[in-house]
């Protein structure tokens, strides 16, 4: 058996990452959260703020036997918009930044790699602004927002922002949707 890895990743609000995430085959386990800014134990209100320095971001702990660092950072490339600064559609701030955040030198190296390709092949119309920066002082969100559109997919931006994201990943990616 695989050891299993840990990588972070900021895509703009974590409900719609969280929902892309919890159906990939090989990711074992998907958690919200803040990372990388300067306050302990920040709350969402303090985060929405965009003092605290953090980012809403997921932690995937999956198995890289059944999914690489790779796969899962091309999902990540396709499900939010890379080339925006502090933002992702109407939710702006430094908080909504995008991210990886990892947790190996090899991590690291892929993202670098990614990046790299992607903006050698002009995958996008504008740069990747995407950070790549080791893990430091994650935090994990409230409960009310852990499996937040499991639990809430009528909801209204879940409806207009999470759901075609899921649904984008499905179509993208149906050899890694989980059973």
């Amino acid at each position: 058996m695989n050891p299993s890895e840990t990588i972070v990743l900021g895509g703009g609000c974590f409900w719609c990452t969280e929902a892309v995430f919890v159906k990939v085959r090989g990711v074992l386990d998907v958690e919200s959260g803040y990372s990388n800014g300067h306050v302990e134990r920040p709350s969402y209100e303090q985060v929405c703020t965009g003092t605290t320095g953090h980012n809403e971001v997921v932690k995937l702990v999956y198995d890289p036997g059944q999914i690489s660092t790779r796969q899962i950072l091309e999902i990540f490339f396709v499900v939010h918009d890379p080339t925006q600064l502090n933002r992702q559609g109407n939710d702006v701030g430094t908080q909504y930044r995008s991210g990886i955040y990892f947790t190996t030198p090899q991590q690291k190296q892929v993202a670098d790699d990614m990046i790299r390709e992607l903006g050698q092949d002009k995958a996008y119309p504008g740069p990747v602004v995407t950070e790549v920066q080791p893990l430091s002082n994650y935090w994990p969100a409230e409960d009310y927002h852990q499996d937040f559109f499991e639990k809430n997919p009528y909801q209204g931006y879940c409806l207009a922002v999470a759901a075609p994201k899921v649904a984008k990943f499905r179509k993208t990616f149906s050899q890694l949707v989980r059973d």
